[in-house]
């Protein structure tokens, strides 16, 4: 029998991205500050992505661009083979990025005036498009069940109004790495269903799951049903590091609700750009390999974090299921402002308050273990000089 080619990939070399207008890095030009905020991995792209990139750069024409049809099957196929979801082509709408389709989703649904809910700590833009909408929000956080992060069924169902319209849904959980079960799920279903609302997927981080014993799972596939009163927003961006080039896609099964979020984008949200579907079409579609080696690299990235934050007194977090993101808290230590603190000692973290949590921040260990490395001995140093750690 033929030995199976084992293909590596480089995640240890770092790439220097300072001085590319990079918003990761270049926000601190020229200051000695390792980013680990923003969601966007330090690494290159899949060589498959960059290969097809400079074949079409090639070509030299950049003009109004369609998705080719074999985009539609790799999409399809791809939801089928990973989500165990039979998906329509028709179903799918192209964007030029996953926060203008959260946007989008809460002009779609509902009235101005009506109320949209979604849980915390949640990713800033399910906080803010609410109000950019014309829409109210409705939060409700969840609870920490003494293994990981959970819904609060009993508090979502009592915060739920009558003008309750739209559920916000981030599934992996961004920032908590949560992977929910077919259980939660099909409850969190039950709840909207029974209010009339729609359910939006963010489900952006749906390849990054971490953990060999867990799955994800769209909700839109757990029921027929729930399908037709679901919204589902993917992306590759997040999977295979392409944040920049712009590609997103709404599920969308109902023909009218497609049809009223197709009306909301009319004249307003641009089309997605070449780069952007022949990216697309590379991840998906030739890129597994390097996606298997990234989930290994990060799963040991994800570890020597937990182990850090394990053994630094004042810290504490919750086992990451999914992502590249640790959601750290921080309230046990002497600061009001943990991203502040961290940020004086050389390390640059998300601000657990931008999530609708003060105390927490949000660390991205998506980059070559050498910096995560630096940067956890400076966070390190940073809780050792402190004059204390509040007790309790």
């Amino acid at each position: 029998m033929a030995r199976q080619r084992q293909i590596s990939f480089d995640f240890d070399t770092p790439v220097d991205r300072r001085r590319t207008g990079s918003l990761k890095w270049d926000l601190y030009q020229g200051r000695d500050i390792i980013p680990l905020w923003v969601a966007d991995m330090d690494f290159a792209a899949p060589p498959a992505v960059i290969a097809a990139l400079k074949k079409r750069v090639s070509h030299g024409v950049f003009g109004y661009t369609l998705p080719q049809k074999e985009l539609l099957e790799v999409v399809t196929q791809m939801l089928e083979r990973e989500h165990g979801w039979k998906t329509d082509p028709q179903w799918l709408v192209w964007l030029p990025g996953l926060v203008t389709g959260i946007n989008v989703v809460c002009r779609a649904v509902g009235e101005t005036g009506d109320a949209v809910m979604t849980t915390t700590p949640a990713y800033p833009p399910f906080l803010h498009a609410p109000g950019l909408s014309g829409r109210s929000l409705i939060t409700v956080s969840h609870v920490d069940d003494g293994t990981r992060s959970v819904f609060d069924f009993a508090g979502m169902e009592q915060a739920m109004t009558g003008s309750t319209r739209l559920f916000l849904l981030c599934n992996p959980q961004n920032p908590t790495g949560r992977v929910f079960t077919r259980e939660e799920l099909l409850r969190l279903a039950r709840i909207c269903l029974s209010r009339g609302a729609i359910i939006c997927s963010d489900e952006i981080h749906c390849g990054l799951v971490l953990d060999p014993d867990a799955r994800h799972l769209s909700i839109a596939a757990l029921d027929e049903e729930i399908a037709r009163r679901s919204i589902t927003l993917l992306s590759p961006s997040k999977t295979f590091n392409l944040p920049g080039l712009g590609f997103s896609l709404a599920v969308i099964p109902d023909n009218g609700l497609r049809e009223r979020f197709r009306q909301v984008m009319e004249g307003i949200v641009p089309h997605v750009n070449a780069l952007g579907y022949t990216a697309a079409l590379a991840a998906y579609r030739d890129s597994a390999d390097w996606r298997r080696a990234l989930i290994d690299y990060l799963r040991t990235n994800r570890k020597l974090v937990e182990t850090f934050v394990a053994q630094t007194p004042g810290l504490s977090m919750r086992h990451v299921e999914a992502t590249y993101l640790a959601w750290i808290d921080c309230r046990q230590l002497d600061t009001k402002d943990p991203a502040a603190f961290f940020e004086s000692h050389g390390v640059c973290l998300s601000n657990g308050k931008d999530f609708g949590a003060p105390g927490f921040v949000r660390l991205n260990f998506g980059c070559p273990r050498e910096t995560l490395a630096l940067a956890l001995e400076r966070m390190e140093s940073a809780v050792a000089g402190q004059a204390g750690i509040k007790q309790g």
